[in-house]
């Protein structure tokens, strides 16, 4: 039986690849470990639930954070991805079939945790034929019907093996928020994100806009691995050219010495640099510090996107 908490086993991709050192955190980047009251009671709805949550699977360092105020990221279809980015801690491997209980074991959760907005993830898909699409669409319908007045922000793989018509399939179901992440700047993704295609993702971002516009569209990257300034400038302008609203920009920190190398830690000054850049690049709302991550503070980021929207719209 394979264990996941075993590294070998949790990555079988990464077993040959050399160590690569871990360099100290600096400062700025060090959290407080998780626990408290709130911190437990999110554990115990998503055990009662069975559901797995990225902020776990990923080792998301805001999670003590964000689990002591309700708030999870959950991860359907499974907990095992069929790619292998270096950069990611979410295991790799043959998944096993999709569990049809779990939009309706989700909606649950999402109603019990009160949450005013929810941010649905999900591993890669690519055996399956529309890699996920319907199932997102499932899950979307299953909160919309238990907690109405809940905003869904989704953030979806990249359907890079499907047949475009998908799409439509995931923006029937009308999430409020529809996230994609670049993830890196496009001269890395052979050695970070090999199993996919940056200009695909871009198009992804700006077919949403073309079918739905009332949706709002957000992408991330991280920054720390081996990226020059000029080339993450140069993303968010291709960011912008796809209409993307919302911009997230963090630190990479490095999951084990078998993934992709810390290659500097990025100061708070640069990510401040960064966000001015993005503002002054017409994005309705950016995020970039060290610790932010997609889903960080996404409740909180999503009202002041949708008021920034219609600031512009009234303008």
């Amino acid at each position: 039986m394979r264990d996941l908490k075993l590294p070998n086993q949790r990555h079988p991709e990464k077993v040959h690849r050399a160590d690569n050192a871990q360099p100290k955190k600096p400062d700025w980047i060090r959290v407080k470990a998780p626990g408290g009251e709130g911190y437990n009671e999110t554990r115990r709805i998503m055990r009662e639930h069975k559901l797995v949550t990225v902020c776990e699977e990923a080792g998301c360092p805001n999670a003590g954070e964000c689990w002591n105020q309700g708030h999870a990221t959950m991860m359907i279809m499974g907990e095992v991805c069929t790619r292998g980015c270096t950069f990611c801690n979410v295991a790799t491997g043959r998944p096993d079939a999709l569990d049809v209980f779990e939009p309706g074991r989700v909606a649950d959760a999402v109603q019990k945790l009160g949450l005013n907005h929810v941010v649905i993830t999900s591993v890669d898909r690519d055996d399956l034929d529309d890699g996920g699409a319907e199932h997102f669409a499932q899950t979307i319908r299953a909160v919309r019907h238990r907690s109405p007045g809940t905003t869904i922000e989704i953030l979806t793989p990249d359907f890079l093996k499907c047949d475009p018509s998908v799409l439509d399939t995931v923006l029937a179901a009308k999430p409020d928020v529809f996230n994609h992440n670049l993830e890196t700047v496009p001269g890395l993704y052979t050695s970070v994100r090999p199993g996919a295609r940056y200009f695909h993702s871009l198009r992804l971002l700006q077919r949403v806009k073309e079918r739905d516009p009332s949706i709002f569209t957000k992408s991330g990257i991280m920054v720390g691995l081996g990226e020059e300034r000029q080339q993450v400038l140069q993303v968010m302008d291709d960011m912008r050219a796809a209409d993307v609203d919302f911009l997230t920009i963090g630190q990479y920190l490095q999951p084990t010495p078998k993934h992709h190398a810390v290659r500097r830690f990025v100061t708070p000054e640069e990510f401040a640099g960064y966000e001015k850049s993005a503002w002054g690049k017409g994005f309705l709302m950016v995020s970039a510090t060290p610790l932010t991550r997609s889903s960080y503070h996404a409740g909180d980021d999503f009202a002041r996107l949708r008021a920034a929207r219609e600031a512009r719209l009234g303008a």
